[in-house]
């Protein structure tokens, strides 16, 4: 899942990317709402968290602009203020949650992965091919019944070739969903995970290379 963090507070803004990194969410961290815009022009984001304070363009303005493009990010606002009524005014931009400062971790990624659910077409809670088992709630593959031990990327790579389901799903499209903006697009990530996945999978290979295309199962 995409994630784009747009927080003021840079300390609070870095913890929460750090700990949706840890909870295998590919994750961007802007300071304003200029900058959240414009990433979210570019970039296909599944879920936006978005502090209702910010400088520049406020949070609700670009509660606004997100909503009035016509994506299917969601928006969950994020901010001290949590009367009823702001939690109202927050739903009534467009906003698809709301959760109050301070907040407990665990739940804002419940949230988070909530609506990403909502914002991507609905996956099966278990994705299979060529002997292939993917578990999605509990994140758990295997083959032909034996466990594989993969890393979160490779899981994420994984998920996305199996939800492709016989599509071809080129290299920039696993770098977008499956990296962030850290990602050097240059770089030999996706060959390499691959590769990696290629071999804890086992004999006889499932994932096919497209030449010029991409990946698929």
């Amino acid at each position: 899942m995409r994630v784009l963090v747009v927080e003021d507070d840079e300390e609070l803004a870095e913890a929460i990317g750090t700990g949706l990194r840890r909870a295998q969410m590919a994750v961007d961290v802007v300071y304003d709402g200029d900058a959240a815009l414009e990433r979210a022009a570019g970039v296909d984001y599944d879920v936006v968290v978005l502090d209702r304070d910010l400088p520049r363009v406020p949070g609700d303005e670009v509660c606004r602009r997100l909503v009035a493009a016509g994506g299917r990010v969601r928006v969950l606002m994020l901010t001290a203020a949590a009367s009823v009524d702001d939690r109202v005014d927050g739903l009534g931009l467009g906003a698809d949650d709301y959760l109050g400062k301070p907040f407990a971790f665990t739940e804002l990624v419940a949230r988070l992965r909530a609506l990403g659910r909502r914002a991507q077409p609905a996956l099966p809670p278990v994705l299979e091919a060529g002997g292939l088992t993917l578990d999605t709630a509990r994140r758990l593959a295997w083959r032909d019944g034996r466990r594989l031990d993969l890393s979160p990327k490779e899981l994420a790579v994984l998920e996305l070739l199996l939800a492709a389901r016989g599509r071809v799903v080129s290299a920039e499209e696993l770098l977008e969903r499956v990296w962030d903006e850290a990602a050097d697009p240059f770089s030999t990530s996706v060959k390499v995970t691959v590769s990696r996945l290629r071999t804890k999978l086992g004999e006889p290979p499932v994932i096919e290379t497209v030449p010029r295309a991409g990946y698929r199962v």
